[in-house]
């Protein structure tokens, strides 16, 4: 099944693709930040599923999708919950809310299977196969009591995240996206930096740019314009970086 995913956002892109790659039944053909880009493959007919985003700066998703006279199957993801009713009144396959869960995915892009098997005139549909979850820190083990932690909400779960495993963190539009030690990826959570921060003990991390937070005992090389952790490059805020220097030299 041929998709296409279309968000403003260059991560949440990454995102999609990622999911869309473990799903042996879709195709991903295309990828836009600029729905206005994909106009010309919709119409040609080159689209089964499309995954767009709603709240976007040149034209919004359902905006879109009211432009289009013979749109595909449809899959709005969206941080926002107002625009659930507009959507469904389009008669989309379903509305995701970012950051998505895997399974919710998984059950979405099943529901749209579903239908095009029904369209081609096949009835009989094979078991999807389930790609093993994303480990994250869980809140089940005991905790020494030498070691602090904070709580946030991701993947619809409260997750235990100990501040030494923090490697930094980065600010989106709509979430956080917080990398930790010995994650594959970063968790994702409805949060602004700012509140993130405040979980963060003063001594440990250090805010050095807008949309950046680091663990100050993981950096491993740093200059007045950016610093490194890991292999990670991380931009230095020229408002930042007098309280950077004195807290890293603390």
């Amino acid at each position: 099944m041929r998709c296409i995913a279309i968000d403003d956002e260059p991560f949440a892109l990454e995102l999609l693709a990622d999911d869309i790659q473990k799903i042996p039944f879709l195709e991903l053909v295309g990828q836009f930040s600029n729905p206005l880009d994909a106009y010309d493959i919709i119409r040609r007919g080159q689209v089964d599923l499309l995954f767009l985003d709603i709240q976007m700066p040149t034209l919004t998703g359902l905006q879109f999708l009211r432009t289009l006279a013979k749109p595909p199957m449809v899959i709005l993801t969206t941080a926002y919950e107002q625009y659930a009713l507009d959507g469904y009144t389009l008669d989309v396959i379903d509305y995701l809310m970012k950051p998505i869960p895997f399974e919710r995915f998984l059950k979405a892009v099943s529901k749209a299977y579903d239908l095009f098997l029904l369209r081609a005139g096949q009835s009989t549909i094979a078991p999807v196969p389930i790609p093993e979850p994303l480990v994250m820190p869980t809140p089940v083990a005991p905790v020494p009591a030498e070691r602090t932690f904070f709580f946030i909400f991701a993947e619809y779960q409260e997750i235990r995240i100990f501040h030494d495993e923090v490697l930094y963190v980065e600010g989106l539009k709509d979430y956080v996206k917080i990398y930790v030690s010995g994650q594959p990826r970063p968790i994702l959570s409805r949060l602004t930096l700012k509140s993130i921060h405040a979980k963060l003990p003063e001594t440990q991390f250090c805010r050095v740019h807008k949309s950046y937070i680091v663990a100050l005992d993981k950096i491993t090389a740093f200059q007045r314009t950016n610093l490194t952790v890991g292999k990670q490059v991380i931009p230095v805020g020229s408002s930042y970086v007098d309280d950077f220097e004195r807290c890293y030299r603390a």
